[in-house]
């Protein structure tokens, strides 16, 4: 025969203690209906393992950015046997890292070593700022770095020449361009993939819940890999357009001091765009110029062919 232990139990102030929280915390969770009410035993208010339990879900959720009133509507879905579980397995899936990168830790050091030696404190603030680095409570000597990749590319491009207050300027405009594709992504798969998860009650089961996290996992390499192809097609497209233009603007009939600059009329430029592309015209009307001029310089120089009836002499 075994003896069964009786649950533990607390008041007020032992459970205040043992969660971490306040009095006054845990009687306004009572009110608004997130915490059960405690065991009347005689004049004591006695509160069971399983109020612990619920005070450390919230705690995580309230971590985790939910207000009380959507922490009370999942709380409400756990007691109705609807499933909290898998609606908290959904947030850290949404919630985890979307990268296998790996942060990483520099020193000052290091940091001044890899920026050309000269130390900036002006620089070092606004990394910090944009989250390149991160601050370290208690050693103010190491900065935490969430994306390593990024801050090589900044390393690389400052190594080519390029300051480090445009480095930042331009990462603050490519991030705000960043986060629209994601925004659009984001609303794209919400509209197709899980609209039935949020918006059908039917859906919002443990199971259910479970079964979006899977799709998440699915998903989430997808938005990367499509802006690692588009990004990829657009450099090559406006890289070589860039290029041919920069030489075609140094080449030695634009460097001639006698050229001038000739108006066309548009009917004729959009027939020759039409004809060969937006992107070939103005080498495709410089070519038939200099051909024109070629063919008049030659006409110039041949002898003017004989009259009918005439015969030329033989020299």
């Amino acid at each position: 025969m075994t003896d069964a232990t009786p649950p533990r139990s607390y008041r007020i102030e032992e459970l205040a203690h043992r969660t971490g929280t306040t009095v006054r915390t845990i009687r306004a969770y009572q009110d608004r209906g997130l915490l059960p009410r405690p065991e009347r035993r005689g004049r004591a208010n006695l509160y069971a393992p399983a109020h612990v339990t619920r005070l450390h879900q919230i705690a995580h959720l309230l971590d985790r950015g939910y207000t009380l009133a959507s922490i009370k509507e999942l709380l409400d879905a756990w007691d109705t046997g609807r499933g909290l579980g898998g609606v908290l397995g959904l947030v850290t899936e949404v919630e985890g890292p979307w990268t296998d990168e790996r942060p990483d830790r520099v020193t000052r050091a290091e940091l001044d070593a890899r920026f050309g030696g000269s130390p900036d404190e002006d620089a070092v603030t606004e990394a910090v700022e944009l989250g390149v680095l991160e601050r370290i409570d208690g050693d103010p000597d190491t900065f935490l770095v969430p994306s390593p990749q990024e801050l090589s590319v900044a390393v690389e491009l400052h190594a080519a020449g390029v300051p480090l207050t445009a480095i930042s300027a331009h990462l603050r405009e490519l991030r705000s361009q960043v986060e629209h594709i994601a925004a659009r992504f984001l609303e794209f798969t919400s509209e197709h993939v899980f609209a039935r998860y949020l918006e059908d009650p039917g859906h919002r089961t443990d199971a259910h819940a479970a079964e979006a996290a899977s799709l998440v996992r699915r998903l989430r390499p997808l938005a990367q890999q499509t802006v690692d192809a588009e990004l990829a097609r657009a450099m090559r497209a406006f890289a070589t357009r860039h290029l041919r233009e920069r030489l075609g603007a140094e080449t030695p009939a634009t460097q001639r001091q006698d050229v001038r600059a000739v108006n066309l009329p548009t009917d004729t430029i959009e027939a020759v765009e039409r004809l060969v592309g937006q992107e070939h015209a103005a080498r495709f009307i410089a070519v038939s110029a200099e051909r024109e001029v070629h063919a008049r310089t030659l006409d110039a120089l041949a002898p003017p062919a004989p009259a009918a009836g005439e015969v030329r002499e033989s020299p």
